[in-house]
């Protein structure tokens, strides 16, 4: 089983003094995050696209391919690549850079996005929301398998024999499909045969497990060998070696950031209640110290049949040295007991 990391950048304001954090500042932070998950033995560190003032990243490959020349060993991803208002062409190419740069640890995980900047940001008509991500995931997906590209589509000017440089080294990039649980999404991953990862940021957990029935009915259907499928959840997550100290210092930041997008969708406030439930081990919240933490991970294992999990570890932006807390537990010692008792 893969135990990897997300991020976003988030920026968030220090409530002692009501300054915002600098996104320079941010950015340095973030590859030293980087550097230390690697140096502790994780397998994966994925950083996501957002084009909005309470993150620093709008390009995840540029921090990428500053991370691939500070790291030996952990693979690097988006978390993930705003595939509909992007250019598929562009994409491939960027990853490919980061993928040489990095002797071959590039991944690249797609979706729709749950923020909508983007496009109006780039030009696109959200009333196109569906079909710009259908398209470009299968323009995407031709220039991944093949050096040559033709290709015609309505929401993108078409490509005649047109080759695609630079190529990756090893074959293809590998290429996973990020969904929230929409189940045309799951459907559409399943019968592609791409890996997927559900975000599971609320309620519990095993609400999600039909979504996952879903995929593997499907991508059994499509004719996929069972033996290859791989399935994966990011939740947001923080580790502390006192689970009670943990929760008292992240709350502040987590329900100031679910405050934030919640005054924007419509969503009340959360409570400490509402936190403390979540963090419970029925729900969806991976905060609390290393036992806490390794009895979830291999509980949503079972459930679900992961080849994947992804802690997401700055929601809200809590403390720099409080993340780097968390990864230095994660790697040394929620993974090796998570690994050791998935062997036995």
């Amino acid at each position: 089983m893969e135990l990897g990391i997300s991020m976003f950048a988030d920026l968030s304001t220090d409530f002692s003094t009501g300054i915002k954090k600098k996104a320079g500042q941010r950015l340095q932070e973030l590859i030293e995050e980087i550097k230390l998950a690697d140096a502790v033995g994780l397998d994966v560190f994925g950083v996501g696209e957002h084009h909005r003032n309470d993150y620093a990243v709008s390009n995840p490959e540029i921090v990428l391919a500053a991370a691939a020349t500070v790291t030996k060993n952990i693979r690097l991803g988006s978390a993930v690549t705003v595939l509909s208002s992007s250019d598929p062409v562009r994409i491939y190419q960027n990853f490919s850079m980061v993928d040489l740069l990095s002797g071959g640890r590039a991944e690249l995980m797609v979706g729709r996005g749950s923020f909508i900047e983007s496009f109006p940001l780039f030009g696109y008509n959200l009333h196109d929301y569906d079909k710009l991500f259908e398209e470009k995931l299968d323009l995407l997906i031709n220039i991944n398998k093949n050096e040559e590209v033709s290709w015609t589509g309505s929401m993108r000017p078409s490509l005649k024999k047109q080759r695609i440089y630079p190529r990756t080294e090893g074959g293809e990039l590998d290429l996973w499909i990020a969904v929230g649980g929409t189940p045309e999404s799951i459907v559409r991953a399943a019968k592609l045969g791409l890996p997927l990862m559900v975000a599971i940021i609320g309620g519990s957990p095993a609400q999600f497990r039909s979504r996952f029935d879903l995929y593997k009915s499907e991508y059994v259907k499509a004719g996929h060998d069972p033996a290859t499928m791989r399935l994966g959840i990011h939740s947001h997550t923080l580790i502390g070696e006192d689970s009670g100290d943990i929760g008292n210092r992240f709350y502040p930041y987590y329900a100031a950031q679910m405050g934030r997008i919640g005054r924007e969708r419509g969503w009340p406030p959360l409570s400490r209640e509402q936190f403390e439930f979540s963090r419970s081990s029925q729900g969806a919240l991976f905060v609390g110290d290393p036992s806490e933490i390794t009895d979830k991970i291999l509980q949503v294992k079972e459930m679900f049949g992961l080849t994947r999990f992804v802690a997401h570890m700055d929601t809200g932006g809590p403390p720099h040295a409080d993340i780097m807390k968390s990864i230095e537990l994660f790697g040394t010692k929620v993974a090796p007991a998570v690994r050791k008792a998935v062997q036995s």
